[in-house]
């Protein structure tokens, strides 16, 4: 009679046991969202500072939640990591990667066409076919960001047609971007939108953005209207800094770099 009258008590323990696992699981780091409509990605953390060390990794202080590294960089451990892909223009460094694959580099009169400032050449975009070879590339970029431990990807250059000397249009952009952030969100990373402040890239599937000098040019307030609270701003000036963090930095994650992103250099945050 007695062991009759423990099997419904060990079976109510056995209940509350599985209720108290399936509450205390593991869930998305604090604050962050997943990605509507798209299984296993996990959107940005809120409520956390973030550092932008594209010129080499650097101890982050425990304040900072969020680092964006170049694809070639190991992710910082326990923290929400951005892989910095140059998706639309090549990095200096790669010329000989691209000459073998010269075809896909924008080119006029022969030479490639160059985006002066940081001597990168413009990837060419203009037919579907170009593109598909492009998204493969850098979809294999994309995937071993996702092996390595990151959790989202920003392709830099969105805006790369405004450089082209009128032989890429934003169409060609967006059409590339799309597989992309498809790419992206196959490898279960989210994807942030880089440049081209003004355009909705939620449209596309993009995520979240990476706004670079956004209160200098005055574009803090277009990417807000577009992704809410989900807008990493790096600025490069201590006047911009300071507008950033008046206008967003009760909200938003702003930090002040170097505009070589150098290791050495002490980060500035709201």
């Amino acid at each position: 009679m007695a062991s009759d009258l423990r099997r419904p008590l060990v079976g109510l323990l056995l209940a509350v046991l599985a209720l108290t696992l399936l509450t205390t699981a593991p869930a998305a780091p604090a604050g962050a969202r997943v990605a509507d409509g798209v299984d296993d990605v996990v959107g940005l953390p809120r409520g956390t500072d973030a550092d932008y060390q594209l010129g080499g990794a650097d101890a982050t202080p425990r304040h900072v939640g969020i680092v964006a590294r170049d694809r070639t960089a190991r992710p910082a451990a326990g923290r929400y990591n951005i892989c910095y892909v140059n998706g639309f223009q090549t990095q200096p460094n790669e010329k000989r990667f691209w000459r073998e694959r010269w075809d896909l580099v924008l080119k006029r009169g022969g030479k490639p066409v160059v985006d002066a400032n940081w001597g990168e050449w413009l990837l060419d975009l203009r037919t579907p076919a170009k593109r598909q070879r492009l998204a493969a590339i850098v979809g294999r970029w994309t995937a071993g960001c996702a092996r390595d431990g990151f959790d989202a990807v920003e392709y830099d250059n969105l805006d790369s047609f405004t450089r082209s000397r009128g032989l890429l249009d934003r169409a060609d952009a967006l059409a590339f971007a799309r597989l992309l952030v498809e790419r992206a969100h196959d490898v279960g990373l989210a994807v942030a939108q880089k440049n081209l402040a003004g355009y909705d890239g939620t449209r596309i599937g993009f995520d979240f953005a990476v706004a670079e000098s956004c209160a200098q040019w005055d574009e803090c307030g277009a990417y807000v209207a577009d992704f809410g609270r989900d807008v990493v701003m790096v600025e490069y000036r201590a006047a911009d800094f300071r507008e950033a963090c008046r206008g967003y930095g009760r909200t938003h994650p702003v930090v002040l770099r170097d505009l070589a992103l150098r290791p050495s250099y002490t980060p500035r945050f709201c």
